[in-house]
């Protein structure tokens, strides 16, 4: 493993952690010194990484984000308010993914983070460039959906449910 790679290895390995990691536990798990590591983190912070250490081991300081995944069914018409909704609370649209008979798991890309996203989104959609990857699967679809924190992604779920687009439980996807 080359320098470069480790550096990478171990902002990964930091960054998924729930917990501050020790210089001590890095140098065991990429089988180097402790000063090793010590360097490797004047590195990491240098190329712009927000990497704090505590008394407990390094943490990685910057927004923490949640995900979940909405089984949701709505009509065409209702797409906008379903979009706004989520946004309005906080969360962002990841994503869209439809499960289709023949084809499988189809996946698009979304990113939709403010009203001026979706409703960009939404002008594609209606002046025919497309149509929402939803009407392959008589409107059943999911959307992963990001947050600032699992409350706020509550939120979005009661949302989800009051207006009659959540199907079953959000499937729980935090990270």
């Amino acid at each position: 493993m080359t320098g470069s790679d480790r550096r990478e290895a171990i902002v990964a390995r930091i960054a998924d952690s729930d917990v501050p990691i020790s210089g001590r536990e890095l140098a065991a798990a990429f089988d180097v010194s402790r000063q090793v590591i010590v360097q490797d983190i004047a590195l990491i912070r240098a190329a712009g990484h927000d990497i704090i250490s505590t008394n407990r081991g390094y943490v990685i300081n910057g927004p923490q984000t949640v995900r979940r995944t909405f089984r949701v069914r709505h009509t065409d018409e209702e797409l906008e308010e379903e979009l706004y909704s989520i946004v309005d609370l906080g969360g962002r649209v990841c994503d869209v993914t439809v499960e289709h008979g023949v084809y499988g798991r189809l996946t698009a890309e979304l990113d939709i983070t403010s009203r001026r996203k979706a409703a960009a989104f939404l002008s594609d959609i209606r002046s025919g460039k497309s149509s929402p990857l939803k009407n392959i699967t008589s409107d059943y679809h999911c959307h992963t959906v990001e947050a600032d924190s699992e409350e706020t992604l509550d939120m979005i779920g009661r949302m989800l449910r009051e207006k009659g687009f959540l199907i079953g439980d959000a499937e729980d996807t935090a990270r």
